[in-house]
């Protein structure tokens, strides 16, 4: 299988010259087009139409990841832009938990001239007629979890969902204004706008005060927040999706934990605090480490626990400060006791 990538533009949109170009070279051996509409960049493709128009003509079908349709339901859908197959992500549009890894569940929709190739099973009547194998042991995957979503779509309505989808986008760039000028918001639309999500740029801090991406995520743990994606898609940026689920109330209190945070930040970049003696450096604090004597930061106890007044309302206290950040999922390390302790130990 031959795996072709293609270029995007400064917006995060597809090159449609570019696709064009490599769709007419391949067209021979092409079998489809991945695309996430709107893309992990958090811009709508504003060409989607065209680039499913152009490998289409091609030969090849378009595969489109449904992760996104929380930013779609009841303005578009799959089948208007033109895919052959998507993916419905439940536990990001309807309702389902993401929390912890999961349950990821859905659906895979797909276009009528597709449906003779759906996956059969031995027990169940399901698939077309030229099915390949069962792909899972139960035939529609886990029924139980799909009552959530069942339930969600049927209490908000066609009317609510579109709702929902609308007050994401809103939510999103609402975030984005309340952020202009602390945080640089990587990829934007011809008009400015993001669609449900946004990346903002911490790459400019390494080299301005020697503060990574994961001292801000440590960070927002002292303001309570779990940290959004960090490094996802491009290394050293947040993408921030607050979803429709989130109220002004407490939009306006994640910006300005963001903003109090890049206030720090600017301390270092001013010199009245050194990058490895800060408080984003040994973010989070426990409260262990805030009751102890032996406090040695340069910096106060209510600024490492509470940096705005808001925190003391519902003060989240985390049980463990940084260790070594990801090394330890990196790389082996070995908890057995040191060959030592076993010269101690009598044989039996």
């Amino acid at each position: 299988m031959k795996v072709v990538v293609v270029k995007c533009d400064e917006a995060g949109n597809i090159d449609i010259d570019d696709l064009r170009t490599k769709a007419e070279a391949n067209k021979n051996d092409l079998g489809a087009l991945m695309v996430t509409y709107p893309s992990t960049h958090g811009v709508f493709e504003e060409g989607i139409m065209e680039i499913t128009k152009i490998i289409h003509e091609n030969g090849g079908q378009v595969y489109m990841d449904g992760a996104n349709m929380n930013a779609q339901v009841g303005l578009t859908n799959p089948a208007t832009i033109g895919a052959d197959v998507c993916h419905l992500n439940l536990h990001k549009t309807f309702a389902i938990p993401h929390g912890g890894g999961g349950p990821g569940v859905g659906p895979i929709g797909v276009a009528k001239h597709l449906t003779p190739f759906l996956p059969a099973h031995p027990l169940v009547k399901t698939g077309g007629e030229n099915g390949i194998h069962a792909v899972s042991g139960a035939p529609f995957g886990s029924s139980l979890i799909l009552l959530i979503s069942y339930g969600y779509v049927k209490m908000l309505g066609g009317a609510g969902m579109t709702d929902s989808t609308k007050f994401a986008i809103l939510n999103a760039n609402y975030l984005k204004a309340k952020l202009q000028g602390s945080f640089e918001v990587l990829y934007k639309g011809s008009k400015g706008h993001v669609a449900h999500e946004m990346i903002l740029d911490c790459r400019p801090f390494k080299k301005s005060a020697h503060i990574e991406v994961t001292d801000i995520a440590k960070r927002l743990i002292d303001y309570g927040y779990h940290a959004p994606t960090v490094s996802f898609p491009v290394a050293g940026t947040v993408m921030v999706e607050p979803t429709e689920s989130e109220s002004m109330k407490e939009l306006d209190r994640f910006a300005s934990a963001m903003i109090e945070i890049r206030n720090e930040i600017k301390s270092i970049e001013s010199g009245d605090s050194l990058a490895e003696v800060s408080v984003l450096r040994n973010a989070p604090h426990t409260a262990e480490a805030l009751i102890s004597s032996d406090w040695t930061f340069a910096y106060s106890r209510e600024k490492a626990a509470f940096p705005l007044p808001w925190v003391k309302d519902s003060k989240y206290w985390v049980p463990v400060s940084r260790i070594d950040d990801a090394h330890g999922d990196r790389n082996l390390i070995c908890s057995c006791p040191p060959m030592e302790e076993y010269e101690s130990v009598e044989s039996v």
